[in-house]
């Protein structure tokens, strides 16, 4: 079935059966990346960045507007509003638990937990939402500028064209 997009968008069954075989792979390990992040290597921002960058291969493999629509951008502002919420209580728990602004130490104190785990919910809740949020919204954003009478997303060839033709109208023989 043609879309409106057609021009930004061709069907491809090997890209769309490599996304298919590479995606939920990719998807593990940006978590993976995510959970495991405060033990070894990676974090909130390298597991978010993995994690947006599956979305991002999706909407390659099966069209940016199938992507868009399957993911609002309701459930995106979603994402990144919940990561920065999570981020601003945690810091402020810490505040009010009697430290500075994510002071995890306070966890030690008043709970008797590693201050790990605090740093861990900012990474896991927080900051993997935004970072993977911002990519994918903003992955959209550049990509609306994209459709059949702007292939280039700035007016491409059909900006040209009116301006040649209102340069034509402009000059005339009798000048």
């Amino acid at each position: 079935m043609p879309t409106p997009y057609d021009d930004t968008y061709t069907e491809s069954q090997v890209i769309m059966t490599a996304v298919k075989i590479i995606a939920p792979f990719t998807l593990t390990y940006g978590l993976f990346m995510t959970f495991h992040g405060g033990d070894a290597p990676g974090g909130g921002f390298q597991g978010g960045t993995i994690v947006g960058v599956t979305v991002l291969m999706l909407a390659f493999a099966f069209g940016i507007e199938p992507t868009r629509q399957w993911l609002r951008n309701s459930l995106l502002v979603g994402l990144v509003t919940g990561g920065v919420v999570i981020f601003g209580v945690i810091g402020l728990a810490m505040v009010a638990l009697g430290g500075n602004f994510l002071e995890f130490y306070q966890l030690k104190e008043v709970f008797h937990v590693k201050p790990k785990w605090g740093l861990e919910a900012v990474e896991i809740a927080g900051i993997s939402l935004i970072v993977a949020g911002t990519m994918i919204t903003l992955f959209f954003a550049m990509a609306s500028g994209f459709s059949p009478d702007r292939p280039s997303g700035t007016g491409g060839t059909s900006m040209a064209g009116e301006r040649r033709e209102s340069a034509d109208r402009e000059v005339s023989d009798d000048d």
